[in-house]
């Protein structure tokens, strides 16, 4: 396929020990060292106190990184179309439906409204577009252990065929048991960027993708900071932090990432 080519116009990041892009930047770029600390996500502010309430660490997590990439890109949130990612979707809250209907005695009604809407896959982007009354159109997708690639191909995909700014969101949350045993995820990640066309806003960097039939050499995605290394060997979309550490290094890389049975390369250019 063609190389497709963006500028990158906002980024942020969210996992263990990497609070927001600011906080992170230094870590990344290898100038301070990384301690992989509990970070839970923070409570979404940009939710009135009624959605707040009802929503669970996925779902944070996911706004948490949305709403910092969309304000670094300077541009109106609810003005943005968008691209969700995540391989498990909303796992805790799946898993407490299992639970419930596994042990449920007799006719007894255990899943609640709330729950049931909050496991869909589009939970989060739908939280999004209360949060910032967008009636713009968001793609949800899921693609296992290949759903960082496939994201940001279709993001790629979007600028290109509409000449329109696009968010992209990616999240994975840990399973709980026993489904984590079926789908091991180490830590929670989440990364999100605003990608546009070229000459439009103030790019951090551009980036340029193609898709190839042969799949990636072993490791090619590999943080160049091996204490990240597990954390993007055990979240599918912690993939990017190879891309997160180019842009804050501020340098240009080539990488590749595995997608299906071929790769996705990424090329990136201050």
């Amino acid at each position: 396929m063609s190389a497709l080519t963006a500028g990158i116009i906002g980024v942020s990041i969210w996992g263990p020990g990497l609070e927001g892009w600011a906080a992170s930047q230094p870590i990344l770029a290898g100038a301070v060292p990384y301690e992989a600390k509990s970070s839970p996500p923070p409570t979404p502010a940009i939710l009135a106190s009624t959605e707040r309430r009802r929503t669970g660490p996925v779902v944070r997590l996911a706004l948490a990184v949305a709403h910092e990439a969309a304000l670094a890109s300077g541009l109106p949130p609810g003005s943005l179309c968008s691209v969700f990612g995540s391989s498990n979707g909303d796992g805790v809250v799946v898993g407490g439906i299992l639970e419930a209907l596994a042990t449920a005695q007799g006719d007894e009604r255990v899943v609640s409204p709330t729950a049931f809407h909050n496991s869909v896959h589009n939970a989060a982007a739908g939280y999004w577009s209360i949060a910032t009354a967008s009636q713009q159109p968001a793609t949800c997708l899921g693609c296992h252990d290949w759903t960082w690639a496939a994201m940001l191909l279709k993001a790629m995909a979007d600028v290109a065929a509409d000449g329109e700014p696009v968010l992209l969101c990616g999240y994975d949350y840990p399973l709980p048991t026993p489904l984590a045993a079926l789908r091991p995820t180490t830590a929670a990640f989440g990364v999100g960027l605003v990608l546009a066309p070229l000459g439009m806003g103030s790019p951090v960097a551009t980036i340029q993708v193609a898709y190839a039939t042969k799949a990636p050499a072993l490791g090619a995605w590999a943080p160049r900071n091996t204490a990240l290394h597990a954390l993007a060997a055990g979240n599918p979309v912690a993939q990017s932090l190879r891309l997160l550490e180019t842009l804050a290094l501020g340098t240009a890389d080539q990488h590749a990432v595995a997608y299906l049975d071929g790769r996705l390369d990424i090329e990136v250019r201050p």
